[in-house]
């Protein structure tokens, strides 16, 4: 494996939006000690709110989840970003466990199998340890209360499926589909885990992230006004990538280097920018009508993806949304967002959360140093699973599926237009045929032949 520049998605992630990002509040309790007011008269603004208190979601950012029924956890993609959630679950509340763990490669099931043993002192018995496509029914089959689904992206839809008819509450890691055939499985799905009083969180952490959850309370207050529009970035260096070993086969080469194949990942529009997406789709409440953008492919070195994007997408009242996304060495690097209202602005830029009005002048900026005097827990990772942990324990389900399918479904509608060079319509794409799943899979050869770099304005 190689890193460029040794920078990771996370990594990033901390040092570009945590970092400054955390910080000011204006609510009641322990949060209302990270507001913080200058450059106006600290007056509350007369126009109206955006969505009255109490009819939207605000998660309770506590830092452990209360005690409760012990729950035992299952992970299926025991990689990266599974070996994380594992120890971001554990890290959420006391009396949780995992029991079982699965993935196509034995060796990463053993190794965090091997990490759980050494870092938490727990034991996963070889009987618990499945192997394979078909391990992730096996996982969920198992005495399991929750499963953290952190697979390619591609596969996710269908464990989530299978987890819903078995009356698992799920994590499922972002983006949770990848194509239209996803989604419409996400969809039904979710509606499946709401009739059965489930609970599903979704890894678009900054829905858990303090800075961000303060913001979108402010602008539902009016904060900002009406939502006039916006512009959002995920710019970085490239990412890590695996080059071909003799003994692998067509199939282990590309899920071994899956953030760099579209049909694993989505590409990175979708595999990581549908971060900054899903946080103007949350905050805004709108879904884009139409999609046109332009991409292309400059340094990568394995896969089939892209390495820059940049969308124009229309939501359904009109307003525009700028989406720009790179993953090139030796560039501008920025992961930040901006939205404009009629009363002033919002944005994460520069390691600061803050509105100004019109004039430029800050008005609210978040305070994260009150935030780090006043909790314990800040990573938004971790409290993805308190929020998840405390719904469950409580009794009241929460089902976040659905509103990120939006954001998910956003990202596809911007890949396919940069890839075809197309207008695409949000009808079009939700009811088309594309999936990206193969037909065929298994972990020997495949038709190398079909995973092409697009080019706009043909069929390929």
């Amino acid at each position: 494996m190689k890193k460029e520049n040794g920078i990771s998605r996370r990594s990033f992630l901390k040092s570009s939006a945590m970092a400054g990002a955390l910080g000011v509040v204006g609510a009641g309790g322990a949060t209302s000690m990270l507001t913080s007011c200058s450059g106006g008269s600290g007056k509350k603004a007369a126009n109206a709110p955006l969505k009255e208190a109490g009819t939207y979601y605000v998660p309770d950012l506590v830092d452990i989840a209360s005690d409760g029924k012990e729950l035992r956890a299952g992970v299926i993609g025991c990689g990266g970003r599974g070996s994380g959630a594992a120890f971001d679950f554990l890290n959420a509340a006391n009396g949780v466990t995992i029991v079982a763990l699965a993935d196509v490669f034995e060796e990463r099931v053993n190794n965090l199998a091997d990490q759980l043993k050494k870092d938490k002192n727990i034991d996963i018995p070889k009987d618990k340890r499945f192997v394979g496509f078909d391990s992730y029914k096996q996982v969920i089959d198992s005495d399991v209360d929750v499963v953290l689904i952190a697979t390619p992206p591609v596969f996710r839809p269908l464990h989530f499926q299978y987890a819903t008819e078995k009356s698992k509450h799920s994590f499922l890691e972002k983006p949770i589909c990848v194509d239209a055939v996803g989604y419409r499985t996400i969809m039904a799905t979710s509606k499946q885990a709401k009739a059965k009083n489930l609970c599903v969180v979704t890894g678009t952490q900054r829905h858990h992230q303090r800075n961000y959850v303060e913001s979108y309370k402010k602008i539902m207050e009016g904060a900002i006004g009406e939502i006039t529009g916006g512009t959002v970035y995920w710019n970085q260096s490239m990412l890590w990538y695996n080059e071909r070993q003799k003994n692998w086969s067509d199939c282990e080469w590309m899920i071994r280097d899956w953030v760099n194949w579209k049909w694993l990942s989505g590409d990175h529009i979708v595999e990581q920018h549908v971060h900054n997406i899903d946080v103007f789709t949350w905050f805004s409440g709108l879904r884009p009508a139409t999609a046109v953008g332009f991409g292309s492919r400059q340094r990568r070195l394995t896969g089939d993806q892209y390495d820059n994007f940049s969308i124009d997408f229309v939501m359904k009242n009109g307003v525009h949304l700028h989406s720009m996304c790179r993953q090139i060495d030796g560039c501008a690097n920025n992961v930040s967002e901006f939205i404009q209202g009629t009363k002033g602005s919002w944005s994460t830029a520069d390691g600061e959360t803050v509105i100004k009005d019109l004039a430029g002048n800050v008005v609210w900026k978040f305070d994260s140093e009150a935030e780090k005097a006043n909790f314990k827990q800040t990573n938004p990772y971790v409290l993805e699973h308190v929020n998840l942990v405390n719904h469950i324990r409580s009794n009241k389900p929460i089902e976040q599926a659905s509103e990120t399918a939006v954001s998910n479904m956003a990202a596809v509608m911007g890949r396919e237009s940069a890839y075809s060079g197309a207008k695409v319509t949000w009808e079009e794409m939700t009811a088309s045929a594309l999936d990206y799943t193969p037909k065929d899979l298994n972990m020997g050869k495949m038709d190398m032949s079909t995973y092409v770099v697009p080019v706009p304005g043909s069929k390929k």
